[in-house]
């Protein structure tokens, strides 16, 4: 076991909340504090330890993957500052759907399903009625329940719930959560679309094996693993040339290759593809190989999450959806109104804002003549009046120059009096799957 391996294993052994210091660690172990500073930010980047403000570095536990696609009943609870006053075995459920319970009993009925959570006052009735049906309840007002509804919560496992708030304000913060949640599923993982059972070579292998798994497997490339299955290097078919059978990969392979964390995102992980030109990336957790992704899985997790149903809006979203467009071959013409979200504290439109709108209307012009996927190499922006609320504006976006794997585009913004506002100037890469 390496130095490096040995401090990782003394952190994880570590009880949570323990402080950790290089110069701490470097006289337990008996390492340099170069080699325990390298640990502890590996560390970091793996989520065992966590840096804090006036505190410094403790040993945290480990949070895995969340299902953001739902909220936990115990989620709800922090929420909304309440107390579970029942059925707490249930309370690691997600919620399915939840309901305000304004209305007669009767007609209740009709609206309450299994997996749901009913938002209602003192009202036992009710209570009784969701508990019997698999819905769990949330009580406002800071009312309590009787002990026959605490009772049948327990039996049942569903969650019963009292808070101090009203029930308008409740269902304000479920639905703000479940919209946040709902704008975190387009953040997509490496972990999320890298083949998990990759294969690969080892650095002793001949060129003879790598001709022989790539006609198996009808692959070109492949990460090159050491003695302790760390990935140094890639080599490809094309590599070959006029190579011996029985030569080393070591003699041919690329060293040194660019690796990625499985928590990485697919939009860092088409930068650095599209940036260095790299066809395959090995994915490493503690320097072990545990999956590799192409660049064709890249480009088909963007186009996944670009249709992805059911997903909250984003500031672009809300700033871009008062804008009409109208396009010709390599020009677009936007035109639309300064919304409040895009003013700044003095009440003119941000250069944030701005900047974002400017960028996004240059990558669409190259996205309509379906060049889907292209990544911004450099933007260059200027401002020549301020921008006020509730004008109208007319972008133009015009290609200037289309290369084989860059074009520039030019983005002008005018006013209603056709004075020049802003321009700017964009370079994009273009992400070929190839």
């Amino acid at each position: 076991m390496s130095k490096h391996e040995e401090i990782i294993k003394y952190i994880l052994s570590l009880d949570i909340g323990t402080k950790i210091s290089v110069r701490g660690i470097s006289s337990k172990l008996g390492v340099s504090e170069g080699t325990a500073y390298r640990a502890i930010k590996e560390c970091e980047s793996i989520g065992i330890v966590n840096t804090i403000p006036r505190v410094g570095t403790v040993r945290v536990e480990k949070l895995e993957k969340k299902n953001i696609d739902k909220i936990s009943f115990k989620e709800i609870v922090n929420m909304v500052d309440g107390t579970l006053i029942g059925g707490k075995a249930g309370e690691n459920n997600f919620l399915e759907r939840f309901i305000i319970g304004a209305m007669e009993v009767e007609t209740m009925k009709r609206y309450i399903n299994p997996g749901s959570l009913l938002i209602v006052g003192n009202r036992e009735e009710a209570q009784r009625l969701a508990l019997e049906n698999q819905c769990a309840v949330l009580i406002t007002g800071g009312f309590q329940c009787s002990d026959e509804i605490k009772i049948l919560a327990d039996k049942t496992n569903l969650p019963v719930i009292s808070c101090t708030y009203d029930t308008f304000t409740v269902a304000s913060m479920i639905n703000k959560a479940i919209y946040e949640n709902n704008v975190k599923k387009e953040i997509v993982l490496v972990e999320d679309v890298m083949d998990k059972n990759p294969e690969y070579l080892n650095v002793w292998d001949k060129i003879k094996t790598l001709k022989e798994l790539s006609e198996k497997t009808r692959h070109e490339r492949f990460p090159v693993l050491d003695e302790e299955s760390r990935v140094i290097g890639l080599v490809s078919i094309t590599q070959i040339n006029n190579h011996d059978d029985n030569e080393t990969i070591n003699s041919i392979m690329t060293k040194n290759p660019i690796v990625l964390n499985p928590t990485s995102t697919v939009a860092y992980a088409a930068h650095i593809m599209a940036w260095d030109g790299i066809q395959i990336c090995p994915v490493v957790y503690k320097r072990k190989l545990v999956g590799i992704i192409s660049r064709g899985d890249v480009i088909k997790a963007l186009q996944i999450v670009t249709r992805q149903p059911h997903v909250g809006h984003t500031m672009d979203d809300l700033i871009l959806k008062n804008f009409e467009f109208e396009s010709s071959k390599n020009s677009m013409h936007f035109w639309g109104e300064i919304v409040p979200e895009m003013l700044d504290s003095i009440g003119t439109a941000s250069w944030n804002a701005l900047n974002m709108l400017l960028s996004t209307m240059g990558t669409m012009v190259l996205r309509q003549n379906g060049i889907t996927n292209v990544a911004i190499d450099s933007f260059t922006s200027y401002f020549t009046k301020p921008v006020q609320m509730g004008r109208i504006m007319d972008v133009y976006s015009e290609v200037i120059d289309r290369g084989r794997y860059y074009s520039k585009v030019e983005v002008t913004m005018y006013n209603q009096n056709k004075e020049i506002m802003a321009k700017a100037m964009l370079s994009a890469k273009i992400l070929k799957n190839n």
